[in-house]
This record gives structure tokens, C-alpha cells and sequence, in this order.
């Protein structure tokens, strides 16, 4: 349920102007970071072919702080209530702009360090460029988080093993993957799993993949939390 752009049931992203009103704190960013760092709701920068959001966008928000030294190795201090609902999505984003068929290769690797306490998941959130549909990807998740939408069983794709979800929230389709396992390191062949949506299920057609986002969907994380992305390559060909 981690996206921008288009609307949600449970959120928005992206544009400052579509902000929904949480009041957030300030607090420091950490030491690290060496080239960027903001507090801002909405703030945001490009660096190294990955644009970062801090992207706080749920109701009853607390502070959250994101930082980098490049748009593949970069992370977030975030101190949200425990009160439910998702606060944040945090996140880096590579463009892609090919159709699923143009497509020969779509891969991502990741290292991610994230606490072992609150409610969150670190997720892919893959677009197309109308907003139809959102792919979600979920490497690992911790606490009382879960997908929009019923279970459609499990499949092994992109090499890893998934439980798959499909819902609406009224807005778009949301296809939601949840590794069976939690990882904190790997990597994803994303276009198999596009053409298993594809092909196998014909839940979608030839759709043109807008952008490839990867970040941390934050429910909960009091007394302030550290999600650090030490390495993050996302690739097409």
C-alpha cells in the first residue's frame, strides 16, 4: 500500500500539494549524512539517476528525518506513534518509462539494516505511467502490517518465494508480494514477476513501467528508529 502519485485508500504521495495535513516534527538527521539530509514532509532530491522522498504523508505523523550519501546508499530516523495506520514511505526512485515487452532485463539488488521492533515493511513499489496498477514487492516485514486484498496463493518468481495478494483500493489494483521469509540482502528480478502478471494471470496488459521505487512503509516506530539502505542498484535493459 506504499506509493505516490496516485490516490489510495489509506494514502498519497509525491506532489507537496496533495499533503494531508500531518504535522510533522524536526529532528536531526544523523551524522552520516554527508551529502543530503531533510526533515521536511515532503522532502526530496535526485542524486545518481535516484530521486529520494522522505515522503511523510499518514495522519497523526510523528518526526522523521532522511539522509544520503548517494541515491543508492542513504536512510531515515523515523519516531511515529504507535496508533495504526501507515505514517510514512520513505524511498528512492529509479524511472524506467518501457513497456513490459521492451523490456529484456529489470533487476534490483538490496542491503538493507532495519530495527527489530515497530510496525513497518521494506518494499519495492513498482508503477506503470497511468497508475493503474501497483506492484508491491515485500522483502521483509516486522509487526502488525499486512496487504491490501485476498490471497491468491503462493508462486517462486524472480528468485524468491511469495505469498501474492490482489486488491483495489478503489483508485488503481494493487498486486502485493510477500517474500515468505524475511531479507534483509538480495536481489529481485523484477520482469518475470511483471510477466507473470502479465501472461499467466492476465490481470494486466502491455503496460508501460512508469518507475521502480524501494523504500520502508513506516506504521509505528516510537522513540525514534533507524532504516538504513546500504546499497540499493535498480537496472533495465
Amino acid at each position: 500500500m506504499a506509493a505516490r502519485t496516485p490516490t489510495r485508500l489509506t494514502r498519497l504521495a509525491l506532489a507537496p500539494a496533495l499533503a494531508i495535513g500531518a504535522t510533522v516534527g524536526l529532528a536531526s538527521a544523523p551524522a552520516s549524512a554527508a551529502v543530503w539530509n531533510s526533515c521536511d514532509q515532503w522532502g526530496n532530491t535526485s542524486l545518481n539517476g535516484y530521486t529520494l522522498y522522505n515522503n511523510i504523508w499518514g495522519s497523526g505523523a510523528g518526526s522523521q528525518c532522511i539522509w544520503a550519501n548517494s541515491g543508492t546508499n542513504w536512510g531515515v530516523w523515523a519516531d511515529h506513534p504507535d496508533t495504526g495506520g501507515i505514517k510514512s514511505y520513505p524511498d528512492a526512485k529509479k524511472v524506467i518509462n518501457k513497456s513490459i515487452t521492451s523490456l529484456s532485463s529489470l533487476t534490483s539488488s538490496y542491503n538493507v539494516t532495519v530495527p527489530s521492533s515497530g510496525a513497518y515493511n521494506t518494499s519495492y513499489d513498482i508503477w506503470d505511467t497511468d497508475h493503474d496498477y501497483e506492484i508491491m514487492l515485500w522483502v521483509n516485514k516486522t509487526g502488525a502490517v499486512g496487504p491490501l486484498g485476498t490471497s491468491q496463493g503462493t508462486v517462486t518468481l524472480g528468485g524468491h518465494t511469495w505469498t501474492v495478494y490482489k486488491g483495489s483500493n478503489g483508485a488503481n489494483e494493487v498486486f502485493s508480494f510477500i517474500r515468505t521469509s524475511n531479507s534483509t540482502s538480495g536481489t529481485v528480478s523484477i520482469l518475470p514477476i511483471l510477466k507473470w502478471i502479465k501472461d499467466t494471470k492476465g490481470w494486466f496488459g502491455n503496460e508501460t513501467i512508469g518507475d521502480v521505487q524501494f523504500g520502508y512503509e513506516i506504521t509505528s516506530s516510537s522513540g525514534g528508529l533507524n532504516f538504513q539502505t546500504n546499497n540499493l542498484t535498480v537496472s533495465s535493459s
